[in-house]
């Protein structure tokens, strides 16, 4: 396996990253196979369906990490919050309106952050994380992960997200924490 200075990150736009679809999938899929997530198929199918929507979102940006060959071992996506977005709804507890107020600009919601297993614990994820939010000017950062995941949840925390409710995200679906990261003005954590 090559030292994980091999690997590079580059931030790509949605028509990019759409044309990269096969690199995200192929990360995807197996970063979620695995306990707790168990994502058939199927699951993964219908998470493509939805990415190539979520690419021609004019807010979109993604992170991939590559091997010098061009071997994919990690991504993440995301793209802002719409005044009509239903992520607030589908909490288990309501929050203030104040924390749900939503115009297309306060918030970036990140969808996806995965890196294949072999690849772990390089710091990798945490690269893919700060390329994907470099540059943007939301407030903050929502994401909710599964409550099973130990090390995303460690992950999150040790970069300052803020756990500020759970959710089920779809039917059917385990609870997921709902967490926050403050942004400051330059886009980097802010220490509130």
């Amino acid at each position: 396996m090559p030292h994980p200075k091999a690997i590079e990150v580059v931030q790509l736009d949605g028509p990019t990253a759409e044309r990269r679809e096969a690199d995200f999938k192929l990360v995807y899929a197996e970063a979620f196979a695995e306990p707790p997530y168990r994502e058939t198929e199927d699951d993964v199918a219908a998470t493509f369906r939805r990415f190539r929507s979520q690419t021609r979102k004019p807010t979109f940006r993604a992170a991939l990490a590559h091997t010098t060959d061009g071997t994919p071992v990690g991504m993440a996506y995301g793209y802002s919050l719409g005044p009509q977005t239903g992520w607030w709804d589908a909490l288990t507890q309501p929050v203030p309106d104040d924390m749900r107020r939503e115009d297309g600009r306060r918030t970036f919601g990140l969808m996806e952050l995965a890196v294949r297993p072999v690849r772990r614990r390089h710091g990798i994820a945490h690269r893919l994380h700060d390329t994907l939010l470099n540059g943007i000017t939301a407030e903050r950062v929502l994401l909710d992960v599964h409550t099973a995941s130990e090390a995303a949840l460690a992950a999150y925390r040790s970069w300052g997200y803020r756990k500020v409710g759970e959710t089920r995200p779809w039917d059917g679906a385990d609870l997921h924490d709902v967490m926050m990261l403050g942004l400051s003005r330059s886009g980097r954590p802010s220490r509130r």
